[in-house]
C-alpha cells in the first residue's frame, strides 16, 4: 500500500500517541456555538455539524456538509484535515474509519434489503459485502465485471447508491434510474457497461438516503466495500481477494 502522507497528517499521527486512550466530551454548547461560529465567519456558505472530540486532545471533529472532517481546537482558531492515522505495530489505521465500524455494523443490520439492488449466488450465500457504488466510475465497472466469479465463490453483493458528483448531478439521474427501474438488476449492469436506460428517476427512491448514509459511514470514494462486521475496504478489489478476506477459499 502507497503511504501518501502531508506535513499536517504526520503532526497528527504524532499527536495521537500522546492521547490514545480518548477523553470526555467536556464542551459546553458555548464552545460548540463558538467553534461553530468562528468556521461559519470564513466560509459561511458551508454547513457543519460537531461530531464529538477527536483522538488527539484538545481537537474536536467537525464534519463538512459533502465535505472533508476537520479536526478543529477547542477555541476554534485553527484545524487540520486529512486522514488522522492511529499507530499499531506493523500498520498505520485510519482511526476515524476504526472507530466507526460499530456504527457501520449497527446501520447494516438494521437496513433494510429491499433497499439495495441485490446479486445473490445461485447455491448458499458464504458471505456477505455491501458496496456504495456510482455507474460513472471505472474501478466501481471493474469490480462489476467480477460479479459472475464473487456469486460463483457464495459472495452476495448488495449494492448502495452513491453518486459521487454529488445530488444532483448526472450521475445520480442515471444510478436512481437503475433504483426506479421494473429490472433493477439489468439496468444498473446496462449502466455499468456504459448503455443508460432512458432517465426514470421516480419518486421516494433511496439514493440520497444511501448518499447520506455513506457519508455518516464515512465513505470518501466508490467502490467502498462495508462487510458485516462494519470494517470497511475503500477502493476495488479482486474477486480472489475480497474472498481472502472473508475467509473463503477461491
Amino acid at each position: 500500500m502507497k503511504i501518501c502522507m502531508s506535513l499536517h497528517v504526520f503532526v497528527l499521527i504524532f499527536l495521537s500517541g500522546l492521547s490514545n486512550s480518548g477523553f470526555a466530551n467536556d464542551l459546553s454548547d458555548a464552545d460548540v456555538a463558538n467553534i461553530l461560529s468562528k468556521l461559519k465567519s470564513a466560509r459561511a456558505a458551508l454547513d457543519y455539524t460537531l461530531v464529538g472530540p477527536a483522538p488527539v486532545e484538545g481537537f474536536y471533529e467537525v464534519q463538512v456538509k459533502n465535505g472533508p472532517l476537520l479536526y478543529v481546537t477547542r477555541g476554534g482558531d485553527f484545524f487540520f484535515d486529512g486522514t488522522l492515522y492511529s499507530i499499531k505495530p506493523g500498520q498505520f489505521v485510519d482511526a476515524r474509519s476504526l472507530r466507526l465500524n460499530s456504527a457501520r455494523k449497527s446501520a447494516f443490520a438494521d437496513l433494510s434489503v429491499e433497499e439495495m439492488i441485490v446479486f445473490k449466488p445461485e447455491g448458499a450465500t458464504k458471505a456477505i459485502i455491501n458496496v456504495f457504488t456510482d455507474v460513472d466510475c471505472g474501478f466501481c465497472r471493474k469490480l462489476h465485471f467480477e460479479m459472475a466469479e464473487l456469486n460463483s465463490l457464495g459472495i452476495e453483493v448488495r449494492y448502495l447508491a452513491f453518486p459521487r458528483a454529488g445530488i444532483p448531478s448526472d450521475s445520480y439521474t442515471k444510478i436512481a434510474t437503475a433504483w426506479c427501474s421494473d429490472d433493477p438488476q439489468g439496468s444498473l449492469t446496462r449502466s455499468k457497461n456504459g448503455n443508460d436506460d432512458d432517465a426514470n428517476v421516480c419518486d421516494k427512491n433511496p439514493v440520497a438516503s444511501h448518499y447520506e448514509l455513506g457519508q455518516r459511514l464515512g465513505v470518501t470514494g466508490t467502490p467502498a466495500i462495508v462487510l458485516m462486521d462494519g470494517s470497511l475496504i475503500p477502493g476495488y478489489r479482486k474477486a480472489s481477494d475480497i474472498a481472502k478476506i472473508l475467509g473463503i477459499d477461491s
